[in-house]
């Protein structure tokens, strides 16, 4: 997956947090964030499924559809 380099503005002691668990894992700056917000915006469980889907993308597509479709008329 390509990476995309950006600029953040975190509080200092978030920033000191980040280099403590870098320093402790062996793991960058960079590494440590990007996992803390994969992990918070729910990708770790997304990949988890994923791996364990035996549907064929069109299926896994279908039911996607059918699901929002679904949330869209319970909304109404």
């Amino acid at each position: 997956m390509p990476k995309v380099r950006t600029t953040l503005t975190v509080d200092d002691e978030v920033l000191r947090a980040v280099k403590v668990r870098g320093a402790r894992t062996g793991k960058g700056d960079s590494e440590v964030i990007e996992e803390a917000l994969r992990r918070q915006l729910g990708f770790d469980l997304l990949e988890r499924l994923w791996e364990r889907n035996d549907l064929r993308e069109d299926e896994a597509t279908a039911l996607a559809v059918e699901a929002q479709h679904e949330t869209r008329r319970r909304r109404r």
